[in-house]
């Protein structure tokens, strides 16, 4: 996890922005992102948050946050289609924020440049209305769900994993074991097979879907001391079952016995 004061250490005159993931999307693990923005406030610097594996799996008060911006897609927790997503901008924080395209200024077509009310001032040219239809939908199943009620049930999956994937010989799961630290993000490595031939057996012998690799995340690999192979990642959500947890980890446990052996 980040330590704050190792941001506020890094801190320098000439910082412009101090970004941080919410919910990591190799290890599952949930950073502090609270005392992150509070740390930001102090030294008057603008905040990111990064929540695209939080919404929809962590509960997320962004007025309470204080953050600047909080970004996160439609497609994942939020069950939307591609092509969507949400910037928060804290109000006021507007006017740190340029615009990157201008046009289509339909809400107020009779001027020649950009609105600057918000949030007319990002929404470029026609929207994604499909796209949105389908987001909207997905965050009413979410809220009609509970935010609340699909992090519970997250920890419950996640502490029948850990649980049951705990001792298991030649088998690796990285990430917090404290279930507050963590979410339903599962990276695992298993010694004498690539993460790649893992994946293969998972889906060929127990039907099971994961995505091997560096994750868009090759620092946090080599963090972790997996760059450049990465690891294999299961990821939960509110569909998944104890029933699919414990498939998982028999087949993991099964796969560790079996593998070859470069030990």
């Amino acid at each position: 996890m980040v330590d704050p004061d190792d941001i506020r250490r890094a801190v320098r005159p000439d910082t412009k922005l101090i970004a941080c993931v919410h919910v990591s999307n190799v290890t599952g693990t949930i950073q502090p992102i609270a005392e992150v923005a509070a740390v930001a406030r102090e030294a008057g610097v603008p905040c990111l948050i990064d929540s695209a594996q939080a919404a929809g799996h962590v509960p997320i008060d962004v007025q309470a946050l204080g953050a600047d911006f909080v970004a996160f897609p439609g497609h994942k927790g939020l069950l939307g289609p591609l092509g969507t997503g949400v910037l928060y901008v804290r109000p006021g924080a507007e006017k740190t924020l340029p615009t990157m395209k201008e046009g289509g200024t339909g809400t107020i077509s009779e001027q020649a440049v950009q609105p600057q009310t918000m949030p007319d001032k990002y929404e470029i040219g026609s929207h994604n209305a499909i796209g949105l239809a389908g987001l909207s939908e997905g965050v009413a199943w979410v809220l009609r769900r509970g935010v609340a009620a699909i992090r519970d049930h997250d920890q419950k999956l996640c502490k029948l994993m850990l649980e049951l994937t705990d001792g298991v010989e030649h088998l690796t799961v990285y990430g917090p074991r404290e279930l507050e630290h963590r979410a339903g993000v599962f990276s695992v490595n298993v010694e004498g097979l690539g993460p790649g031939e893992l994946a293969d057996v998972l889906e060929a012998d127990f039907g099971l879907l994961t995505r091997p690799g560096v994750h868009c995340a090759p620092l946090v690999h080599k963090t972790l001391g997996t760059y450049p192979a990465g690891t294999c990642r299961f990821s939960f959500g509110p569909f998944t079952t104890e029933g699919h947890v414990r498939r998982a980890a028999e087949a993991l446990a099964e796969i560790a016995e079996r593998a070859p052996a470069t030990r």
